[in-house]
């Protein structure tokens, strides 16, 4: 795991965390234009827990603030953690309810991209989505596996929280929305999911989502659509270690892009 150039922000004595006036207008333009993008793309479970966390559009909002929605709503917390945490710390914390953000934003140069997850792709990326039970629970359920996984299962399991709550989508009557905390977060990456010829777009098989290489410093070839949110309550019910180890003896399929070692 490489060193992150961000540093993720301290809380003062009174246990908030300060924000400088530059931090806090990038959350505003990043608010802002993210809102306009996800209008008609979103799902509608999305937008219904973003209502609710009602995020301020001016200012980086203190993690108390998200907690007092999460936490009745599915019992979920949001933890503070530094720019770039360890596996093992990552799936601790989802398989104890909390999900881990670090509390930095990116600079104005990294506006458009940033490989490492800031403040803005956790609130508004994810945190909607856990005030969804589905969605909650498959994500608790990911992280209490991940907790027991060898090396090897968490590179097949990474595949699957990639595909769904990095980059998942969902078929709805008025057609395909997204729900994927990467998707949402990202205004390129939205506009491609929608815009743009070159994606492909596969119902959701457990097998084959396991087997899908990806890169993290791309726009996605391939999108995984589930028919309904509902279905993350029936992926977290089935024997998921067990469809990692066949897609282990199956292996991997081709890779759909030039690959790279950032490629997993």
């Amino acid at each position: 795991m490489t060193a992150s150039t961000y540093v993720a922000r301290k809380p003062g004595p009174d246990g908030n965390i300060h924000y400088t006036e530059e931090e806090n207008a990038v959350w505003q333009t990043l608010m802002t234009r993210q809102l306009n993008c996800v209008q008609h793309r979103a799902c509608n479970e999305y937008l219904t827990g973003l209502a609710r966390l009602d995020l301020p559009r001016d200012r980086i909002p203190q993690l108390d603030e998200i907690n007092r929605v999460l936490q009745p709503a599915t019992g979920w917390r949001v933890a503070r953690v530094p720019a770039l945490i360890s596996f093992d710390r990552f799936f601790e914390l989802l398989a104890s309810q909390q999900f881990p953000v670090a509390t930095f934003i990116r600079r104005r140069e990294d506006l458009d991209y940033l490989q490492e997850p800031d403040i803005f792709h956790e609130l508004f990326g994810h945190c909607a989505m856990l005030t969804h039970p589905a969605f909650a629970r498959f994500t608790h359920i990911y992280g209490q596996l991940g907790q027991n996984a060898t090396p090897r299962e968490r590179g097949f399991l990474a595949r699957l929280y990639w595909f769904t709550v990095e980059f998942g989508l969902l078929n709805t009557l008025e057609g395909r929305r997204i729900y994927g905390g990467g998707i949402l977060s990202s205004p390129g990456e939205t506009q491609y999911a929608f815009e743009s010829d070159k994606p492909e777009f596969r119902p959701f098989n457990m097998l084959d989502v396991l087997r899908t290489p990806y890169r993290i410093d791309i726009m996605q070839p391939i999108y995984y659509v589930l028919d309904s949110l509902d279905d993350l309550f029936a992926i977290a019910g089935m024997n998921i270690m067990a469809e990692v180890h066949k897609a282990q003896q199956m292996g991997l399929f081709a890779p759909t892009f030039t690959p790279k070692q950032t490629a997993v």
